[in-house]
């Protein structure tokens, strides 16, 4: 019974410190992907990623449109 009474239990997950906290105290740290953390705190999915280099975009299109004006 301990157990199902621990699986309802609402637990609070602090993905910047890594942790997860029960409702009795309790801690568990975890591991998450530097990368993946970045992207779930910063609510960024491929799409924000790649507007984040935007302006690295734009200058690069610039360039390749002066070096190849035919294309």
């Amino acid at each position: 019974m301990r157990l199902l009474a621990r699986a309802r239990a609402a637990l609070s997950i602090d993905l910047e410190k890594q942790e997860i906290r029960g409702p009795d105290g309790g801690m568990v740290r975890f591991e998450i992907d530097p990368y993946r953390k970045h992207c779930l705190l910063n609510g960024l999915d491929d799409i924000g990623l790649t507007m984040g280099k935007k302006d690295k975009i734009e200058r690069f299109e610039e360039s390749a449109r002066a070096a190849r004006p035919w294309a």
